[in-house]
């Protein structure tokens, strides 16, 4: 395909001419740019150009839909316009997050560090729910199931052990995140961690009360007397020990000589990180810590109804802006420090308000991928995703994501009023009862009851109301339309209907789904690019499995060089794009295999690719995969789609129309 020199002319115009780009690169659909200034940015006149399908902003970089097949060509032409240097992926990246403020790039960082030891916390977290079940008195008899059924006791203290801990490691977990997160060597971070909880030192669990006795045991270094306390449970020593540890292992690996880096790099870095741990960083950060952990206990003791208003009826806003990140590590703080946190109980049952919002709008729209799209993703904020409901319905419809927020605020205040606590941090929906102190159980339920009828019967009720009127305004208009006769735009309609009603499909290629999962509207892929459809309809798999097949005969038109990605031609002309994951370009080809490469000719059901789930899983890209068939196919006269769960080679997930 030749690309327009006039329209890439015009993009670059667009985003404000070639002085205003930082650096820009591209993945499969879009170009990619850091620019000096976003407001400099036409819209209006990408929107224009044919060659954009889609524009967005997002974690400071600029992308452009182009479509794949065609954004290399467009980035190779708008390279020679600008004369400037190609750039990778991760120079945007970086461009990119430095006109973020302050606030951002701290809660990005967070976010970066908390999110790959999530897995390991929440499942910390339900097996601990399990040992409270079997211990907890009065759930099944007045005495607790252990006592009743001794038989059970060592099994319920097997689980308690397993659960237990990567709370008792985390310091061993953040080190690890924080290390990687840095750029210095995850196994110095593990190190690191380890050394904050080592056995000879006391357990900070038990630091109170040997301080009120006088038993705290010291080190005498040259007459400084420190505390030798260990730091299970902390979040802020390992961080910034971490943040340290990273510091002096780049600056000593730049300097010495690769002959003596095993002997020195590591060795040293570890004991000038130690002692300032043990020294410095440790009883400072521990002593904020306490601070930070006493100033959110007096608030939520002293002005527990404003506080359960507050932090239960915006938790929602806080999954818009990210911000949520952030109170990840205040939770795993108040665990670690008081036993439990009245932190997330809030959060479990926000995604519930807002998972019965979402749930309720099958009743207000009438179009049915609006509805499969609220049963899904209601479904998937019962289980602690909300990304999906609150980005695929609530926000685009407003009111339900209001009255999730009011309910939310209720339940938020009652649990707040009886000091409603969680053991640990576990599945933030109606699992979620399982982290809950078992004694709070009852209020707890009471408070779920609240977020599941609130959100659900106003958002009915104002939904229908509002539908209504609009239904009113159309008849209205239906009838002055009336007695002055047929538009001709209605009159065009009208004839269109008819002769596509009269006619059938000539073609009909059907696409088995090329992975095993479960099959989703695009409106759930947490991308603009794929979500708003702007670069051509199609589905998107969650995988149960790491491998992709073919979903029809086919030759490989285009394997990405990061192998996340490849397009299949059918004989018919009709492309197919297959994207594994969302912004796994960045991991450029770690943990995929392509079994196929360009110009091949494959059957139906060979495999195409395989790829590493859990390595994408703790790297923190989503595994959600857009099928998508490109926009301006000329030969495509529609698509139909089917959810569901799906099996690769199998389930007909696309049915392609093809023009006569």
């Amino acid at each position: 395909m030749a690309i327009d020199r006039k329209n890439v002319e015009a993009i670059v115009r667009a985003v404000g001419g070639k002085e205003n780009i930082e650096v820009a690169t591209h993945c499969v659909t879009r170009l990619r740019f850091s620019l000096y200034d976003e407001s400099k940015v036409d819209a209006a006149a990408l929107d224009a150009n044919d060659l954009v399908k889609g524009q967005f902003s997002s974690q400071g970089q600029f992308q452009i839909v182009i479509g794949p097949g065609t954004v290399d060509k467009v980035y190779d032409e708008m390279i020679q316009l600008t004369g400037g240097s190609r750039s990778s992926k991760d120079e945007v990246k970086s461009a990119a997050a430095r006109k973020q403020n302050p606030l951002q790039r701290a809660i990005k960082t967070l976010a970066d560090i908390f999110i790959p030891i999530l897995p390991a916390i929440v499942t910390a977290g339900l097996l601990l729910g399990i040992n409270n079940l079997l211990t907890g008195p009065g759930i099944f008899f007045s005495q607790s199931l252990v006592d009743v059924y001794p038989q059970w006791k060592d099994i319920a203290a097997i689980i308690n052990t397993i659960a237990s801990t990567a709370f008792t490691f985390l310091p061993a977990l953040i080190g690890w995140a924080a290390v990687t997160r840095f750029g210095g060597s995850p196994l110095l971070g593990i190190v690191l961690g380890l050394i904050l909880v080592h056995p000879d030192l006391l357990s900070a669990y038990s630091y109170a009360n040997a301080s009120t006795e006088g038993t705290v045991p010291t080190w005498n270094l040259f007459g400084w007397h420190l505390e030798r306390i260990g730091y299970q449970g902390q979040v802020l020593p390992v961080l910034v020990s971490a943040y340290i540890l990273a510091s002096i292992e780049k600056f000593l690996d730049k300097r010495v000589h690769d002959s003596i880096k095993l002997l020195v790099v590591a060795p040293v870095t570890l004991l000038i990180t130690g002692f300032l741990a043990f020294t410095i960083i440790g009883p400072v950060t521990f002593g904020i810590a306490n601070a930070i952990t006493s100033g959110l206990i007096y608030v939520f003791d002293h002005f527990a109804i404003l506080g359960g208003l507050i932090y239960g009826g915006f938790y929602s806003l806080l999954v818009i802006t990210g911000m949520h990140h952030t109170f990840l590590a205040v939770d795993v703080q108040l665990i670690g420090s008081e036993g439990g946190t009245f932190l997330w109980p809030m959060l479990a049952l926000s995604n519930i308000a807002q998972g019965a919002a979402a749930l309720a709008m099958i009743f207000v729209v009438k179009e049915q991928k609006a509805k499969g799209l609220a049963v899904t993703s209601s479904v998937s904020a019962f289980l602690g995703v909300t990304e999906p409901a609150i980005f695929g319905v609530n926000i685009r419809y407003r009111y339900p994501f209001i009255f999730g927020m009011i309910g939310s605020a209720m339940a938020g205040v009652l649990l707040t009023v009886n000091q409603v606590r969680a053991t640990s941090i576990g599945v933030g929906g109606v699992p979620g009862f399982l982290s809950i102190f078992p004694n709070q159980w009852g209020v707890f339920f009471v408070g779920m009851a609240i977020v599941l009828i609130v959100p659900f019967v106003a958002t009915v009720l104002y939904g229908r109301a509002v539908v209504q009127r609009a239904a009113n305004k159309s008849d209205a208009a239906g009838e002055s339309a009336a007695v002055s006769g047929p538009s001709d735009t209605s009159k065009e309609l009208s004839s269109r209907s008819s002769v596509q009603g009269s006619q059938e499909p000539v073609n009909i290629l059907e696409l088995a789904s090329p992975l095993s999962g479960t099959a989703v509207p695009l409106e759930q892929v947490p991308d603009p690019a794929f979500a708003e459809k702007q670069m051509g309809e199609g589905i998107a798999i969650e995988p149960s499995e790491g491998k992709v097949y073919a979903p029809f005969d086919a030759t490989v038109a285009h394997v990405i060089k990061s192998k996340h990605a490849l397009i299949l031609e059918h004989a018919s002309g009709v492309q197919v794009l297959i994207h594994v994951g969302i912004n796994t370009v960045s991991l450029k080809g770690e943990g995929f295999t392509a079994r196929k490469e360009i110009g091949d000719k494959v059957q139906a059901g060979e495999l195409l690719l395989e790829f590493d789930m859990e390595a994408i899983r703790a790297a923190g890209y989503p595994l959600i995969t857009p099928i998508i068939i490109p926009a301006g196919q000329e030969m495509v006269e529609r698509i139909e789609e089917r959810t569901g769960p799906a099996t690769a080679k199998q389930t007909s997930i696309l049915t392609v129309h093809l023009k006569g």
